[in-house]
């Protein structure tokens, strides 16, 4: 019997590949926290998660959205350091999580085949 991968390991592994993009958006973000006019975007995690489980399919072009600052700066930078530095914390925190239970899912594939 075959094993589909990709429905044995779930949402996880499009999770990751999700965490990855926004690791590297908020990452670009924090570099030009000092450019004068940079928008400072973002992935709405949740919506693309969701995209994902209604259609089934792998999605690798990610709507980004404009991040609205609490504070206007006077050169037109969007980016709030220390709310970047936040998101980026909890992207790398729930990246970890993600690939906790990913591990925990190949592990229990692994120990299915195996036969113990």
């Amino acid at each position: 019997m075959a094993i589909n991968l990709e429905s044995a390991l779930g949402l996880h592994a499009q999770g990751l590949d999700l965490r990855v993009e926004r690791t590297k958006i908020l990452a670009a973000n924090l570099a030009n926290a000092e450019t004068p006019g940079y928008q400072a975007v973002d992935i709405d995690f949740a919506a693309a998660m969701q995209r994902y489980q209604s259609s089934g399919e792998v999605q690798r072009n990610y709507q980004m959205g404009y991040r609205v600052p609490h504070q206007m700066s006077a050169d037109g930078n969007t980016v709030e350091l220390d709310q970047e530095q936040a998101r980026f914390a909890a992207n790398s925190m729930d990246f970890q999580t993600s690939l906790t239970f990913l591990n925990m899912k190949i592990n229990g594939i692994r120990t299915a085949i195996e036969g113990q």
